[in-house]
């Protein structure tokens, strides 16, 4: 039978770590009774403490090489099998260092800087990598929507390099931190401002703070002050800081929202058994337990008064509560599980018992735990750690309770309900209203119809939140920016949704459109009347005066003007686009120089009055006429070049009302347009200056007032109508349009034509040729007096 004491652990004085060395002792307690592992040949350990101490590191480090209670440096005499297992991260540098010659397994979190082979040979770590314990956390955060949190690290590498892959991650998923603080090692722990950071905790807006580093390091802060700390806050931390093994002045009620992200691993059946057994009378020569079961049963201190059989009565580990201990097996305690049969399955295949051999066995060391999980010795074959993530609850009758709220696993994609697709992802399996009720951001969600937007000189996570513009939506919670609508469709007053515009134009069927339609054909109507009263009494004075060709002429042309407005009716098309402002440019055109022809016939027949006028020759018909198709014709070619280079067609326009789509007509182009208007106005101005000129002239029927008066409501309804036509838009636009054309035809007619049927119709002995003759006289007499020169 072969004793080998090789196996040495460093533990502190902490509680916890005893909880450790109980899963050392079990470990080897159960291999020594397996008689298929290690047959005739039983394990046995030595415990050193180095009470948190680099000191004390380093000399328990020498005194393992020396095999002695004394450090004796360079010296080592020990002939036994030399293997030592740490527990603590920041031990695992000091003892690698001294003890390379050594086979070091390290049950405590991974550290890069122990996996480089070049300068720790003979160094074994048992935890798994977790390089996505960052991604985990940051999709926790996603899920539940905190954007705002706090972080608290340990200032050393690994606590670096969580930081790095944190902000990493947050800056992907919008995640932003309030705060950001360094926690020093030990050494220079007493030159840390605890107060003034715990104010900060206490005072920060973020309801979320991440703990992660050494906990030996963490929980050294006084805690148990219950002013700095506040009970709306969520804790998020790895299973390396536990909760478990604190004194009772720890304020538990603090945590009782703490969600640890612990690796995942199976329940050694025989474990919890084994821990209900222990007790002091069991094991009298554990000295740690006596010691730790002082901590929380009422046994004396001194180990005179110690009676085994009085304390152990009626008192069992189970009775703890879970902030002092935990009845299963935490992860570091399942490393040092671990790492107790990894030694014992590399002992196993050694056949012949040399130190420089057992290397090569530990290298390629693979083989399944009680629990059935693979270990390996070799970090390659590692897989990449899953985590469990567990719910610290405390109950209000007291119970304390670890209960898994999820689980985080680096190689399962996402779930169909998220929008990426990357390799890990969190399925939750325990609702946690408290957590879903939770709120940690900077600004509050921007809600639909609205869109985000940057505080300047603050983190993305704070924000203003701006209603969308018209024609713009957010369906969705805090959106970056605002949707536009398709062109066809405008935002609802919510800016949520796009609904589609309702086609609008000018039609009969409305109110405006009927009233313009009615207008247009009354006035239509009282043309043709009047033409047939003065078709009825064409022979009469008043008719025959100035010319009743082009009475009949102008008459015509402005029926047609009244019926050229009902073309801008109705639903647009590319005939009506083509006829509207051709047809009413050229009839517009025809009255105008029916008028301007008019009253030139009113000067040239005053003219042809004179003794020796060659103008008797242009009185007639044939001066006017030549006006008017010379007029016309210029007019005529002005609209075909217009036709001809680009010409009107129905157009769409979207843009002028948000809820609707304006069917008009668009002009193609507007110089064309406005070169058909100004002609018509130069027209105009001409007949009014003609006639405005003649109104003076001895006339029977006060022909050239009645045209001058005519002329000045048409160039006052066209001059307004310009800034109106430039300033409205839709079918309004058109309206003004049709507007104008009423109003500029109906006084022409009206000036002209209703002084004439007034006549004819209710003063007919007006219109008879004595009256005509006696007043012509009396007409003549007043203007040889007033101009004696022009007889």
């Amino acid at each position: 039978q072969h004793d080998y004491y090789g196996s040495f652990f460093l533990i502190t004085a902490h509680e916890k770590h005893y909880y450790q060395v109980l899963a050392l002792v079990f470990a080897v307690k159960e291999i020594n009774k397996d008689p298929n592992l290690l047959p005739n040949t039983t394990l046995g350990f030595n415990i050193i403490d180095t009470h948190i101490s680099d000191v004390r590191t380093l000399e328990s480090s020498l005194m393992l090489l020396s095999g002695q209670r004394l450090a004796v440096p360079n010296y080592q005499c020990h002939e036994d099998l030399e293997m030592t297992e740490t527990t603590e991260e920041k031990e695992n540098k000091y003892i690698c260092q001294c003890n390379s010659l050594q086979y070091i397994i390290t049950c405590g979190p991974f550290d890069p800087i122990l996996s480089d082979k070049v300068h720790f040979p003979s160094v074994y770590q048992l935890a798994p990598k977790d390089s996505k314990l960052a991604l985990g956390m940051v999709q926790l955060l996603v899920h539940f929507n905190w954007t705002w949190v706090g972080l608290l690290i340990t200032d050393n590498a690994r606590g670096e390099t969580f930081l790095w892959d944190n902000r990493e991650e947050m800056a992907r998923k919008g995640v932003c931190l309030t705060f950001m603080l360094k926690i020093p090692p030990n050494e220079n722990y007493s030159l840390f401002p605890h107060s003034e950071v715990m104010g900060i905790l206490h005072a920060t807006s973020a309801n979320v703070i991440i703990f992660y580093g050494s906990d030996n390091v963490v929980f050294d802060w006084e805690f148990e002050k219950e002013d700095y700390l506040s009970y709306n806050k969520v804790c998020i931390t790895t299973s390396q800081w536990d909760f478990s093994m604190r004194p009772n002045t720890l304020l538990v009620e603090s945590f009782s929202k703490s969600l640890i992200f612990s690796s995942q691993r199976k329940e050694i059946p025989t474990f919890i058994p084994f821990m209900r057994a222990i007790k002091p009378a069991k094991y009298p020569e554990d000295i740690f337990l006596k010691t730790f079961w002082s901590l929380f049963f009422p046994c004396p201190l001194n180990e005179k008064q110690w009676k085994e059989e009085d304390c152990s009565i009626n008192t069992s580990l189970e009775m703890l509560p879970l902030r002092n201990f935990d009845m299963s097996m935490s992860s570091r305690s399942y490393n040092i599980y671990n790492a107790v049969y990894a030694v014992a399955w590399a002992l196993q295949q050694i056949l012949v018992l040399y130190p420089w051999k057992l290397h090569s066995f530990l290298r390629n060391m693979q083989f399944n735990n009680n629990a059935g999980d693979q270990v390996s010795m070799d970090q390659k074959r590692i897989p990449m750690a899953n985590y469990d993530i567990i719910n610290f609850v405390n109950f209000h009758n007291g119970t304390e309770v670890l209960v898994k709220m999820g689980e985080f696993k680096s190689h399962v994609p996402f779930g169909e309900d998220f929008s990426n697709h990357e390799n890990y992802s969190i399925f939750y399996v325990l609702g946690n209203e408290q957590m879903l009720t939770l709120h940690s951001v900077c600004s509050e969600s921007c809600g639909p119809g609205y869109r985000k937007s940057p505080c300047e000189g603050q983190a993305i996570c704070c924000f203003d939140c701006i209603p969308c513009p018209v024609g713009e939506i957010s369906n969705q919670t805090d959106m970056d920016q605002c949707i536009k609508c398709p062109e066809d469709e405008y935002s609802n007053k919510e800016r949520t949704r796009c609904l589609h515009k309702m086609v609008k134009f000018l039609a009969y069927e409305e109110p405006l459109g009927m009233t313009l339609t009615y207008t247009a054909l009354t006035f239509f109507l009282l043309t043709v009347m009047i033409t047939g009263v003065f078709v009825k009494h064409q022979d009469t004075p008043i008719v025959k005066a100035n010319n009743r060709t082009l009475s009949f002429l102008l008459l015509l042309s402005l029926s047609q003007c009244f019926l050229s407005s009902l073309l801008f009716i109705g639903k647009p098309t590319s005939t009506t686009c083509l006829l509207q402002q051709t047809i009413f440019g050229i009839t517009f055109t025809m009255a105008i120089s029916s008028i301007l022809a008019k009253t030139i016939t009113v000067v040239l027949a005053f003219k042809a009055t004179r003794p020796g006028s060659r103008s008797r020759k242009w009185v007639g018909s044939r001066a006017p006429i030549s006006i008017i198709l010379n007029c016309c014709l210029i007019q005529v070619i002005l609209c075909g070049i217009w036709l001809l280079v680009s010409p009107p067609f129905p157009d769409a326009d979207s843009h002028s009302e948000p809820e609707h789509i304006i069917l008009k007509c668009n002009e193609g182009s507007l110089i064309a347009f406005y070169f058909v208007l100004g002609y018509m106005g130069l027209l105009a101005l001409g007949s009014f200056t003609v006639a405005f000129l003649a109104r003076n002239l001895p006339d029977t029927f006060d022909e050239a007032k009645f045209i001058t008066f005519s002329m000045l409501v048409f160039c006052s309804v066209w001059v307004s109508f310009l800034p109106t036509y430039q300033s409205t838009k839709g079918k309004i636009m058109v309206a003004v349009e049709v507007f104008s054309i009423l109003s500029s035809s109906a006084g022409l007619l009206s000036c002209i034509f209703i002084p004439k049927c007034y006549v004819i119709l209710l003063r007919p002995q007006w219109n008879t040729q004595e009256w005509v003759n006696h007043k012509s006289y009396a007409r003549g007499k007043h203007h040889s007096k007033a101009f004696p020169h022009a007889s």
